[in-house]
């Protein structure tokens, strides 16, 4: 009798050990590779453009050009081979207040051929002030933009604080753009305002996505919303397997990294007034609250833009969400699953010494970009590859 239970654990044993070694190693991983047991490597870091003033965002032009929006100056600059050149833009049209200047910057998939590329900034109105998004031409030197049109505008205003504004184009060519809600405390809830928003939009006309949610709500406004429950969306980035996914800062805590859900409320709803005591996800509102795949707890980090990253050198910064973090001066990597939920977090030390970090946008051959965001011309552009 011993023998034959001795015999059927044994069987038992061998059996499981069997299954364990032919699950899919890369079941629980990001998408892009498994790297849950590679090495962090050492990270070597170049002082790339220097003498900035809050540089916002940061592109690729192709063929070593990088175009970057500085804020407040209200300016486009093109860098290449060490030497930076102005681009002639309607400066004096982009309302700086606050939190709002020049800020997201996308380039268009076909730029080599089209030249388009798009910015997110304030604007002065009859009555007032907004926030738009605004399709340009670059010229063959890339030394002038021409406007070719607003895609949309009216994004809420107030003294400019929570202007949001971050762009990407996804791989379904659609424009997505995230707001922020403006110090409103009705905007994140009201489908009918573009505040506090992920909006979604046909590039080349500023028609709503026709998959929107609302698409065919009575209210134009309601047809571009993709998400809404945000307090000020400042990063965006698409993940390798397709899904999209949304960093904003919280109030006093809670800063949140989201993976976004058409149609998806993120819950924020500071009323009345601006009641900055809620939660960030306010599970006590009608409906259902989509939580945080990450968040900050308290004390806030103020977090901005990033991206994921990738390239086999980086180890296991590979397939990682780089977030941005201004009042805590650093860079967060988190290592996602594939469902999304958040495995573990490494911040480096060696970017750790630049002040405020505005955002940090992937590069090619396993390197990236990263702004800092400390204002009076000490700002730089950061390119940060793997040592060795």
């Amino acid at each position: 009798m011993r023998s034959l239970l001795l015999g059927s654990v044994t069987a038992l044993v061998t059996s499981l050990a069997l299954t364990i070694a032919a699950a899919p190693a890369t079941a629980e991983r990001p998408d892009h590779q498994s790297s849950e047991r590679a090495a962090y490597p050492a990270l070597k870091v170049k002082r790339l453009v220097t003498g900035l003033d809050k540089p916002w965002d940061v592109r690729s032009l192709g063929g070593g050009r990088l175009i970057f929006t500085q804020r407040d100056r209200a300016t486009l600059t093109v860098w290449a081979k060490g030497h930076k050149h102005g681009v002639r833009f309607p400066s004096s049209e982009v309302w700086v207040s606050g939190e709002t200047g020049l800020m997201g910057l996308e380039v268009d998939p076909g730029f080599a051929k089209n030249r388009r590329i798009y910015t997110c900034q304030g604007a002065t109105t009859s009555g007032g002030h907004d926030v738009r998004v605004i399709a340009w031409r670059l010229n063959a030197k890339a030394t002038k933009a021409t406007k070719v049109r607003q895609l949309i505008g009216g994004f809420p205003s107030s003294s400019g604080r929570h202007g949001g504004c971050r762009l990407l184009i996804d791989s379904a060519g659609s424009m997505l753009v995230g707001t922020g809600d403006a110090a409103i405390g009705t905007n994140p809830q009201d489908k009918q305002s573009l505040g506090g928003k992920t909006l979604r939009l046909n590039r080349f006309t500023g028609a709503p996505w026709p998959s929107n949610p609302f698409a065919k709500a009575e209210s134009r406004n309601q047809r571009y919303v993709h998400t809404y429950g945000h307090r000020n969306v400042q990063g965006l980035s698409q993940r390798a397997d397709g899904s999209l996914w949304s960093i904003e800062q919280g109030t006093g805590r809670d800063d949140e990294v989201n993976r976004l859900v058409n149609g998806g409320d993120y819950g924020y709803n500071p009323v009345p007034g601006y009641n900055e005591s809620v939660p960030m996800t306010d599970q006590s509102l009608p409906g259902k609250q989509i939580d945080a795949a990450w968040s900050s707890g308290d004390p806030t980090l103020a977090t901005s833009g990033g991206g994921f990253v990738y390239g086999k050198r980086l180890g296991a910064y590979d397939g990682t969400l780089a977030v941005a973090a201004l009042k805590a001066e650093q860079v967060l990597f988190l290592t996602l699953s594939k469902s999304g939920t958040l495995k573990r977090v490494q911040v480096p030390d060696a970017l750790r010494r630049y002040g405020r970090i505005r955002t940090v946008v992937d590069g090619p051959a396993s390197s990236f970009y990263v702004t800092t965001d400390n204002g009076g011309g000490t700002d730089v552009i950061l390119r940060v590859r793997p040592r060795g």
